[in-house]
Order: C-alpha cells, then structure tokens, then sequence
C-alpha cells in the first residue's frame, strides 16, 4: 500500500488546475444557456459600466477560451492573471455586497439570508 500523500505536488497542482479550469468553464456555459448574459449586462450598466452586455460576453469569451487553454497548458501565467483580475473585480463588484451565492443567477446571498 503507498504510503500518504498519495499523489505528487506535480499530480495535485495539475488536478486543481484542472477543476479550477472546469468551474470556469462551468460558469460560462451556465451563462449562456441559462440566458442570463443580457440580465448580467443590465447589472454592469447599473453599476456604471458602459456595454455591460459586450463586456459580460467578454467575460464569458475569457472563461471559455482561457479555461481550455489552460486545461491545455498554454499560457498558464498570464490566463491565471486574467482569471484572478476578474475574480477580484467580481468581489468588489457583485460579492462584496450582496454575498457569495449571488450574482446574474439570482438574488440575496449569504449576507442577506432570513432567518
């Protein structure tokens, strides 16, 4: 029997890169099929974005794109960049308000739940 870990550093960062890639990916397919880009934009632009619709498909297009090319391992560094400017923004913007479980699919969240 292998002793613990039993799986290398190597084997582990490559399997969260993996989900991580999934999850965004996940999100973005959600996107679209759930049709919620043109409520998303309409949420940008209330928040003072200008074409909050092109940049929520902007958004979708780098989920999409830069989650297959780093499940590929092409450009690891400057896609996870990317990735990490957009989950900070979406903190500042979205979560930081209104909580975690919240954003173009609902409303509430974990800071506004009734008990």
């Amino acid at each position: 029997m292998k002793s613990f870990p039993f799986i290398s550093l190597n084997q582990s960062l490559g399997l969260l890169r993996v989900f991580t890639c999934l999850l965004f990916l996940a999100h973005a397919v959600v996107r679209i099929t759930g049709g919620t880009i043109e409520r998303f934009g309409g949420f940008l632009n209330g928040k003072g974005f200008v074409y909050g619709t092109a940049f929520v498909w902007g958004i979708t297009a780098f989920e999409i794109i830069g989650g297959l090319l780093l499940l590929a391992g092409y450009f690891r560094k400057w896609i996870s960049i990317g990735f990490i400017i957009m989950l900070a923004i979406g903190i500042i913007i979205i979560h930081a308000e209104n909580g975690w479980f919240v954003g173009e699919h609902g409303s509430g969240g974990s800071n506004t739940a009734q008990y």
